[in-house]
């Protein structure tokens, strides 16, 4: 069973900053790849970012490449998002999520997810 918890998510101003949290277990960074995806109200899933446990290549969505970071503590067992230079369109819920060994094409169809975390870009 892998569980998540998320965290970090909030109310920030048009160009500020966040950083989210996902820590899990169940799965490891070692074997298993993270990632993030997004979902606004009355919108599609959207994925975000991934990392591969092998080598730690990371993916971004065009959206977001530039602005966001994706890293990783393994001894944590713990990945991040740091989102910068946030727009209003990121607004959105944030779920975690991962599967084995690599990245889904998509961005979005992991086996499993947390529970989400609202982010809200306004002034």
């Amino acid at each position: 069973q892998v569980q998540f918890v998320q965290s970090g998510g909030g109310l920030v101003q048009p160009g500020g900053s966040l950083r989210l949290s996902c820590a899990a277990s169940g799965a490891t960074l070692d074997y298993w790849a993270f990632g993030w995806f997004r979902q606004a109200p009355g919108k599609e899933r959207e994925g975000v970012s991934c990392i591969r446990p092998a080598d730690g290549d990371t993916y971004y969505a065009d959206s977001v490449k530039g602005r966001f970071t994706i890293s990783r503590d393994t001894a944590k067992n713990t990945v991040y998002l740091q989102m910068n230079s946030l727009k209003p369109e990121d607004t959105a819920v944030y779920y975690c999520g991962t599967q084995p060994y690599v990245c889904p094409e998509s961005l979005i169809t992991y086996d499993y997810w947390g529970q989400g975390t609202q982010v809200t870009v306004s002034s």
